[in-house]
């Protein structure tokens, strides 16, 4: 019998890190975006920064790129920019928003699926269609992007927070020189 404990691990850490509740890393992809507002979602905190909109639809992406390429499509890919990031309006409106949100649950289960449908580990050693890394390597990726991209939300989050606030901040520092402060949700975690 061809073992499956890895691949058993790693849809559990792409679980986890999606909707886990206990995530060793801190809060999860849906934790995060819980209480996102379509307003939050399209505003960027500086000129050439990414909206939480395009963050959703850039992790989105990659899912389905990992799907596509477990299905063994060699020639799929996101290279553009509306592709990887999307081209969304900076206003987005609730119905986009919802939108955004339903792609990237339904990408986390196509994602799930596919990894089902494999009886062991073997596969994760296998070169990915078109290009020079393995399964593994792949799928591993998408897990510390989830986080990476998860932490950018958190200071997304935090930064509109206090561009909301206005100047009651002024030019405060906390106790590392940031001028964040203690404004956002998940304070416990950074």
């Amino acid at each position: 019998m061809v073992s499956n404990d890895e691949l058993i691990r790693i849809i559990d850490l792409l679980n986890t890190t999606y909707e886990g509740e206990e995530a060793w890393h801190g809060p999860s992809v849906v934790d995060v975006l819980r209480g996102v507002t379509p307003e939050m979602a399209g505003r960027r905190i500086a000129p050439g920064t990414h909206s939480i909109a395009e963050l959703v639809f850039h992790i989105t992406s990659w899912r389905i790129f990992c799907v596509k390429k477990m299905q063994g499509d060699e020639t799929f890919d996101i290279k553009t920019p509306t592709k990887d990031f999307g081209a969304l309006p900076d206003k987005i409106d609730s119905f986009e928003w919802e939108a955004l949100e339903m792609e990237l649950s339904l990408s986390q289960e196509e994602l799930i699926n596919e990894l089902d449908k494999r009886d062991d580990d073997e596969f994760l050693e296998d070169i990915v269609p078109g290009r020079n890394y393995t399964y593994y390597d792949m799928l591993h990726g998408v897990i510390n992007h989830d986080m990476y991209h998860t932490g950018q939300m958190m200071i997304i989050q935090k930064a509109l927070a206090l561009q909301s606030a206005g100047s009651r901040f002024g030019n405060d520092k906390d106790e590392y020189g940031s001028p964040f402060g203690n404004a956002g949700e998940h304070d416990d975690y950074y």
